[in-house]
């Protein structure tokens, strides 16, 4: 269980907001190197190195990490990024950054849409709740 309390599809729509106005491009620190996605994000748990480091495990994004990629140093990177399991880990190997930022932007908008669904969902459950009645019919002789 995280221990991040912010809300998964906020964190989601603050990555959109961060890839869609060049965050990655125009990088404030460590401009000498090619960021990371998530990592380089101030979506990132440990973006603000003046902070003690958290562990990876207190970041909501572990609840989109596959188990058995939660143990590895930087687990956001195995999040599958669409139907081919795409991740962030394999696209730094073999894709380019645009290609990787597209498919990151892609990736984001299907979950907070599918988040924001459930939500409704969710809401539109409690708002008509299935009632079950369990009954006995007697007769009378």
């Amino acid at each position: 269980m995280t221990s991040d309390k912010r809300e998964l599809v906020d964190v989601l729509k603050a990555e959109l907001e961060f890839v869609e106005n060049g965050g990655y491009r125009h990088p404030v620190r460590a401009s000498w190197r090619p960021q990371f996605f998530f990592q380089d994000s101030p979506t990132c748990l440990n973006f603000d190195p003046k902070q003690r480091p958290k562990p990876c495990a207190d970041c909501a994004l572990m609840q989109l990490t596959p188990a058995d990629s939660q143990q590895k140093k930087f687990p956001c990177r195995h999040i599958a990024l669409n139907e081919r399991g795409d991740t962030l880990d394999s696209l730094y190997r073999c894709g380019t950054q645009e290609e990787t930022e597209s498919a990151l932007a892609q990736w984001l908008k299907v979950e907070i849409a599918r988040l924001e669904r459930a939500k409704v969902e969710s809401v539109a459950a409690s708002e008509h709740p299935e009632v079950h009645v369990k009954a006995r019919f007697v007769t009378r002789d």
